[in-house]
């Protein structure tokens, strides 16, 4: 894996997390379990947190906002997982972008059906 040694480590348990037999105790694979339906619950949850502690003050919300942010990203995560997908395909996409502008990018998208 070419990411970031912390994302790969993370990819793979949830790889595990995936593949072990439902009953055993693990978060991942009860959100699994559970699919895109409490994955996204999760998501939307995390998201909110972070713009609340994106509003907090001081060095507190900065040290809170960093730990919302790794809640969502952590999320995100076990939705590629869920979706056979790495984190891999996340860094490739953002290198894919580098050097483009964002509206440009945005307006090269096929329009949402």
């Amino acid at each position: 894996m070419a990411g970031s040694s912390e994302m790969a480590a993370l990819m793979a348990v949830i790889a595990e997390r995936k593949a072990q037999a439902s009953g055993k105790p693990s978060y991942v694979k009860k959100l699994m379990d559970g699919g895109v339906a409490a994955i996204g619950a999760k998501i939307v949850e995390e998201a909110a947190e972070v713009v609340e502690a994106g509003d907090e003050p001081g060095d507190a919300g900065r040290e809170h906002l960093v730990k919302e942010v790794a809640d969502l990203v952590f999320h995100a995560a076990v939705m590629l997982g869920y979706r056979d997908l790495t984190w891999d395909a996340v860094e490739a996409e953002l290198a894919r972008r580098a050097g483009v502008s964002g509206l440009v990018e945005k307006a090269s998208r096929p329009p949402k059906p």
